[in-house]
């Protein structure tokens, strides 16, 4: 035997998952070995969380071709039950918690501490105490979990997959919704796990933090394996021609700017919480867009850029706004999202999921939200237009979906994302806010984003990107302002900008 054989945990072999009309995988190999953090990367729609759905037996034996082998024995997993028993515990990317019930009754929740038929409450908190102390989180056991943020509940869906004695724990896309601080705990929490013998399989679409975490990587595309690589000495560039099966090596479009007039101006603008009404979360910002300009807008989390933007937005968010709004020269008042979109300005929202679509409703529906009155006479909706519409940004924003009638949860986020932006566009403005455009989304998605952010631009329009992701805005924008603790701190023209002019702008204290 190899010496891969003998360390081997984890051994799929021939995966063969099909769908009517779609072959999700085909002839899938991953082998993973004990004690290793291994990642799995590829673009959306390449078959990674069907993968592990097969895995975890979410599909079951027999919907499926090939074989699996777990600690060595042959594995037949007719459902989650029957994977979480031999100790493979999966935590989606959609985490599967109950708000209303407390930490500890989420975590032994289908696997409860009982004795003579009753719950015994001091033995499930006791030892749900112990599983907190584990993970890191510092929250009382009977904490209702809607309490928590995003971060603080990824550790509590990992505490539940140790108080199943857990040996092989699967992440889908784990830091997606976090911010820095908690995606850096979270790795270091998986990076403990390793030391106490846990095996990870880990998705993400953050190549930096694939390459800081993994010991091993696979790339799956197109429902197939590409190759599986050691970490050590990866480099993003790598792991990216892998994924989409191209060279990246200009990860953005060209693009020659033409820069025209001034388009908008924000002057002195002051933006209060609406929660802590004396809490000053914008304070003074000044900022200028022009026509056919790529402006980025960085700070760090809690630096008031989404606030900035939702406030400008027909004050979405805050209280006591004050300053001013000059639009091709003209001061205009902006007091509702009806307003904003009157005036030529739009807002992508960085949680597209919750407020950027109604994911329940097709393509369609979705792309005219924001513009019905064009579509509309007398009272009634132009049924024949608006699907003529939505497929018009169905073609030329290359939306992946079988047709505008497609309902809009099924895309893939990347997809999802283009139905945001043609929502928006279709609203004809002069002014497009985009926050955090490709967050969630792979590589060759974000390339695509990229162009149609490019394209506008030419068309004339004033882009402003939020982004966590400075590469993007250094690889993106004209000009990048920075924000610390709600004031502008810095302007950077794309010849002056670098990460670190940046991050000292960022990380400048209030004077």
């Amino acid at each position: 035997m190899t010496g891969l054989e003998t360390t081997e945990l984890l051994g799929m072999r021939g995966i063969t998952k099909t769908f009517p009309g779609v072959t999700a995988l085909a002839d899938v190999t991953l082998s993973v070995r004990r004690g290793e953090i291994h990642a799995i990367c590829g673009e959306n729609g390449a078959g990674k969380s069907t993968l592990m759905k097969v895995l975890s037996g979410v599909h079951p034996q027999g919907s499926y071709e090939g074989e699996i082998r777990f600690d060595g024995d042959l594995c037949r997993f007719g459902s989650v039950r029957d994977s979480e028993r031999r100790g493979i515990v999966i935590i989606h990317q959609e985490l599967a918690l109950c708000g209303q019930l407390s930490i500890a009754e989420n975590i032994f929740l289908g696997n409860e501490r009982a004795r003579r038929g009753f719950v015994d409450w001091n033995r499930t908190n006791h030892e749900a105490a112990e599983l907190l102390r584990r993970v890191g989180l510092a929250e009382a056991p009977v904490t209702p979990v809607r309490d928590l943020g995003v971060g603080k509940q990824q550790l509590v869906e990992i505490a539940k997959a140790l108080s199943k004695q857990v040996r092989l724990l699967i992440l889908d896309e784990p830091t997606a919704a976090l911010n820095d601080d908690d995606s850096a705990h979270l790795l270091d929490l998986l990076r403990g796990l390793r030391e106490e013998g846990v095996t990870s399989v880990i998705i993400s679409h953050k190549l930096g933090e694939v390459i800081a975490i993994a010991d091993t990587v696979t790339i799956l595309r197109d429902g197939r394996t590409i190759d599986t690589l050691d970490a050590a000495g990866l480099t993003e560039e790598r792991l990216i021609t892998g994924m989409v099966g191209r060279d990246l090596e200009h990860r953005f479009p060209p693009r020659e700017p033409d820069i025209g007039e001034e388009v908008l101006r924000i002057e002195d603008w002051t933006v209060h919480s609406p929660t802590q009404p004396g809490r000053v979360v914008v304070d003074r910002a000044n900022l200028t867009l022009r026509r056919g300009e790529v402006v980025g807008l960085a700070g760090l989390m809690g630096a008031g850029r989404t606030e900035l933007a939702m406030s400008v937005f027909g004050r979405s968010y805050g209280t006591a706004i004050s300053g001013r709004l000059v639009k091709d020269g003209v001061p205009i008042e902006v007091r509702s999202v009806r307003d904003a979109v009157r005036h030529g300005l739009a807002y992508a929202t960085e949680d597209r999921k919750r407020y950027g679509l109604n994911l329940i409703e097709d393509v369609q529906r979705n792309v005219s939200a924001a513009g019905l009155p064009k579509l509309a006479r007398r009272g009634w909706v132009n049924e024949p237009a608006e699907h003529d519409t939505a497929a018009r940004f169905r073609r030329d924003l290359r939306i992946k979906a079988p047709s505008v009638r497609s309902v809009t949860g099924k895309l893939s986020g990347g997809n999802q994302q283009k139905v945001v932006l043609a929502k928006w566009i279709f609203t004809d403005p002069d002014v497009l806010i985009l926050d955090e455009p490709t967050r969630g989304i792979d590589v060759g998605a974000k390339f695509e984003i990229y162009s149609i952010i490019n394209s506008l631009a030419a068309q004339g329009k004033a882009i402003l990107v939020i982004s966590s992701e400075l590469p993007e805005l250094l690889g993106l924008c004209d000009r990048i302002y920075a924000l610390s603790a709600g004031r502008v701190t810095g302007e950077a023209t794309r010849a002056q900008a670098s990460q670190e002019l940046l991050m000292q702008y960022m990380t400048k204290e209030r004077q």
